[in-house]
């Protein structure tokens, strides 16, 4: 209050004269035409001072209405000081030009309205605002500060200019709005810091425009918003930080623009947000996407909107759900291959596969589901080979994990060990059939190798042999030409001797105790290059039966998973 009441201010200028005359009406003063005042303009001259002495009153001040001061069109010369007091009355000073710096400092007041002003910044710290704050397509030439404030409306910057070039040009760490903080269509040079703060609307900053390049563009970590994060169609150019924050309905980056020159552009790290995280309609951001401890209700997204490859972190973020967006395992791995886990000093983060395959299978993507968890089985197993200390060890892990991969799919595709059976089985029945064929297979019980009709065989009709076992000699049996296992089976003591069966000989050897009795009757003739090659790939088929009966033993029991 002003010593000396109203007479201290002396003559009174014809715009200081209008906004006393006006007091008690509740309507809006304009003084002038419209718009600004030019800095000089006498006409339109009101000092600061005075307009404190009408907020506070005295006993000559003259009666305010209840709506409060409302003038528009003012030069208000001098500082508006109204630190720690309380003044019960909205305070509507639109389309003002200051030419000092406003101080609201503790002051306990009802809504502030500075629409369309132009002003060298604003000090506020611990405002108590009961109202709203309004900034609507004002011009703010320097920093606002807010720290500590509480709003009970709505604080609104709606259409605002804010210039304050490497510093922050909102200043407004552990605020309280009661209802929602709009920058709709702002344009801001310098940071927006809200940290710690508490919102009880939407945080909207639709088409807005932030530049600071060296530094945080929007610092709003631990920050708490009960409605949605909003920077649909924004235009952001330094650093976004949402750490640690709780976000009670979505964050939308739909159609925005991120860049910064930082290591991470958008880092919403261990931030909880209860509705979805929106990325789609070209929204772009240039630099690192950190989602790293993220808790997602959902994520809506184009595939074309996520960073490039090496800026994306998905390590510990948990999502309920993929909606508007494509859910096929090739697209959503190609996604989370955008993750370089090396450039963090990491090898492999394999929860992000494990969060995409649980949501997938939750969706009812069984199939899509096992193939992420195929290619995250793939990429922990050469991740573990790396970080093995000798080549020996490698080498030896990567023969493991390639026949894990190929027979079982890592334990994921069991019934993968069935088909290599199977057409091992195959291959082993044409590959006897063909020994058949070209006579390269014999007996396999030893009295039909020392039986006259075998023996004989291997000898032309025109020539003799000597048979131990009858201690004479006999002529042979076969024709010019004949193979002996031809022969043999011309002779009538071979009717008596199984038949040979291509398909059952090869079950035998991959099976063990199959006991059909082929492998016990015909065996291929070493005797020949063809034969030998056949025996050694019935021991083969032997080894890699049992090996792959019991990989596919261990596919459905779940012991060859990692997890």
């Amino acid at each position: 209050m002003t010593p000396g009441g109203l007479a201290a201010f002396g003559a009174l200028g014809p715009a200081e004269v209008t906004l006393i005359d006006g007091l008690g009406n509740g309507m809006l003063d304009t003084l002038g035409t419209s718009g600004l005042p030019e800095a000089g303009d006498d006409s339109r001259r009101v000092r600061a001072d005075l307009i404190r002495f009408l907020l506070l009153g005295g006993p000559d001040a003259p009666r305010m209405h209840e709506k409060g001061l409302r003038l528009g069109g003012a030069w208000i010369v001098g500082t508006l000081d109204l630190e720690g007091c309380r003044v019960p009355r909205d305070i509507g000073l639109l389309d003002c030009r200051f030419d000092a710096t406003p101080v609201l400092l503790s002051a306990i007041i009802d809504t502030l309205a500075f629409d369309g002003s132009d002003l060298p910044g604003l000090t506020a710290n611990r405002l108590d605002a009961r109202g709203d704050l309004l900034f609507r397509a004002a011009t703010i030439r320097g920093r606002i500060e807010l720290r500590g404030a509480r709003i009970g409306g709505d604080m609104i910057l709606d259409g605002a200019r804010l210039d304050s070039p490497g510093d922050r040009a909102l200043q407004a760490e552990r605020i309280s709005v009661r209802g929602g903080a709009l920058f709709r269509g702002a344009s801001v040079r310098g940071g927006i810091a809200l940290p710690g703060g508490r919102i009880g609307g939407n945080l909207d900053l639709i088409g807005a425009t932030i530049e600071s390049p060296e530094g945080l563009a929007i610092e709003a970590d631990s920050v708490q918003v009960d409605g949605d994060v909003t920077l649909r169609l924004a235009r952001v150019t330094g650093a976004v930080s949402l750490v640690t924050a709780r976000i009670g309905g979505d964050v939308d980056l739909s159609e925005a623009t991120l860049g910064a020159s930082q290591e991470v552009t958008v880092d919403l790290g261990r931030t909880t947000v209860a509705g979805a995280f929106f990325l789609r309609q070209g929204a772009k951001v240039t630099g690192t996407l950190s989602l790293n401890g993220a808790t997602l209700g959902a994520i809506v997204d184009d595939p074309e909107s996520w960073p490039a490859k090496g800026d994306l972190r998905l390590n510990r973020c948990l999502y309920g759900a993929i909606l508007g967006g494509t859910v096929d395992a090739r697209a959503r791995l190609d996604w989370l291959a955008r993750q370089t886990p090396e450039r963090w000093n990491e090898d492999f983060w394999p929860q992000p596969y494990e969060q995409l395959a649980s949501v997938l299978g939750a969706m009812g993507h069984d199939e899509d589901k096992r193939r992420v968890l195929i290619e995250k089985e793939r990429l922990s197993r050469r991740a573990r080979r790396h970080r093995a200390g000798c080549l020996p060890t490698r080498l030896m892990l990567r023969l493991n994990d390639g026949l894990m991969g190929m027979t079982t799919g890592y334990g994921r595709l069991p019934l993968l060990a069935l088909v290599w059976i199977f057409a091992l089985w195959g291959a082993g029945a044409a590959f006897y059939a063909h020994l058949d064929r070209t006579s390269a297979l014999r007996p396999n019980a030893p009295v039909v190798l020392r039986a006259p009709e075998w023996v004989l065989c291997a000898t032309p009709r025109t020539d003799s042999a000597f048979l131990p076992s009858l201690g004479a000699e006999r002529a042979g049996l076969a024709d010019p030409g004949e193979a002996q296992l031809v022969c043999f089976r011309r002779q009538p003591e071979a009717s008596a001797y199984p038949a040979f069966n291509a398909a059952m000989l090869s079950a035998d050897a991959i099976i063990p105790g199959l006991a059909s009795g082929q492998s016990t009757y015909w065996s291929p003739d070493t005797r020949t290059p063809a034969g030998y090659v056949g025996k050694w790939f019935m021991y083969v088929q032997s080894i890699a039966g049992i090996a792959l009966g019991l990989l596919a033993v261990a596919g459905f029991s779940g012991m060859v998973k990692s997890n």
